[in-house]
């Protein structure tokens, strides 16, 4: 029996471990975003099929979903790596939009109660500090390392937090209040400024903070002013400045390299802040997290810094990074003439260019009213949006 097609292979011989995260916010995310812009239910009918082959991947004893799946057996684990076989807290966080608009446009309920068990659970643990680690075990539902982050492996889960409230058309009130709730912490426990006036995320591992910030945590500046201006109240002062200073200090991060782009990991040392300090953090692989705080606080606050900023980065990818083949990531943004590791990412594509397109573009192109961004940057549109297309109801 011939397997349903998608992307152009036989997803019934495809038989490997891949990502469900990465699955879906590269492959579910940009079906719906075409049958969103286009009605196209070809797209839709496929983001189902391949929803289904997504599932077996929740049949744990919580319902927390593994990271792995084969899409052929439907077998699932976690890696070997992440606290003794825990599933990750920005995966297991990051799918609520997709799998919430799949059920929405499909009449099938059953996605959506997958990722709503999911935070659930997520709901129900105590957290340090008002904290969340990044680390769940599937079988226990109790946490890992006590490990907490806004960059790599939690990331995403705050960010979820908030555009599910938004792309509910504000009516999911849970999703909003877990993200406060989160973004207080966070704002008290992790946030920090420099002796040179920085303005910083740092990992929390168990009680001490690495007073390190990632690339993947430069999405932050973004996300703060996101859920200030979305919902303005007493703190939104308080939330534009942190987005403001977060976004400041990853440009300083670009600034402050002779290729003008950003290294993959900065530390807050006095008299060497917001630069790395290790060989293994100098690399720069084409990564959007910057450009699009920069798109964000364009589009939130019209100051034209952003978008001075984005043609410095423009030119600097154009400058270091273009190749006869494509566009190439850098050993090391502190040498002008880095040797360059060959590989043109996915998420060039999907995100960096596409951010700083927008970052040029007009408020009506992709506007922020009527469209929420996944973490891959496929748009997917907002309750109540004329393209939100939702089936009838049966």
């Amino acid at each position: 029996m011939p397997g349903h097609m998608l992307y152009g292979y036989n997803e019934n011989e495809r038989n490997s471990e891949i990502s469900l995260f990465e699955t879906n916010i590269r492959f579910m995310g940009s079906l719906l975003a075409c049958y969103a812009l286009t009605g196209d239910v070809m797209f839709r009918d496929k983001a189902a099929q391949l929803g289904e082959r997504m599932l077996p991947a929740f049949q744990t004893e919580t319902g927390i979903p593994h990271s792995l799946i084969n899409l052929h057996t439907g077998a699932s684990k976690n890696y070997g790596w992440a606290s003794s076989g825990c599933s990750i807290l920005s995966e297991i966080g990051t799918m609520h939009l997709e799998f919430t608009y799949l059920s929405d446009i499909t009449n099938n309920p059953v996605f959506k109660s997958k990722v709503e068990n999911v935070r659930k659970v997520l709901k129900s643990l105590d957290k340090p500090k008002g904290l969340y680690p990044n680390y769940i075990h599937p079988r226990t539902g109790k946490w890992g390392q006590h490990h907490m982050s806004l960059g790599g492996l939690g990331d995403s889960f705050y960010e979820y937090l908030l555009k599910a409230w938004i792309q509910s058309g504000k009516e999911d009130v849970e999703a909003r209040e877990m993200y406060d709730d989160a973004i207080t912490a966070i704002t008290q426990h992790m946030i920090k400024t420099s002796p040179g006036k920085l303005v910083y995320v740092s990992d929390l591992k168990y009680d001490r903070l690495e007073h390190k910030m990632g690339h993947l945590a430069c999405f932050a500046g973004g996300m703060f002013a996101l859920g200030a201006k979305t919902l303005e109240n007493e703190l939104s002062e308080k939330y534009m400045n942190i987005a403001a200073g977060l976004t400041n200090t990853c440009h300083e991060s670009y600034d402050r390299s002779a290729t003008k782009l950003g290294p993959e990991a900065f530390h807050f040392i006095e008299g060497n802040e917001a630069r790395s300090l290790k060989n293994g953090e100098k690399y720069y692989i084409l990564r959007p997290e910057t450009f699009e705080s920069y798109f964000v606080m364009w589009r939130l606050t019209k100051d034209p810094k952003y978008r001075e900023w984005g043609w410095e980065a423009v030119q600097a990818l154009e400058k270091h990074c273009r190749v006869p083949g494509g566009f190439t990531g850098l050993n090391n943004v502190y040498l002008v003439d880095s040797a360059k590791d060959d590989v043109q990412q996915s998420y060039f594509f999907a995100e960096t260019l596409k951010y700083l397109y927008l970052l040029f573009s007009d408020d009506d192109l992709i506007s922020l009213d009527d469209w929420v961004f996944n973490s891959e940057a496929h748009v997917l549109p907002i309750k109540g949006s004329p393209l939100y297309r939702p089936a009838p109801s049966l």
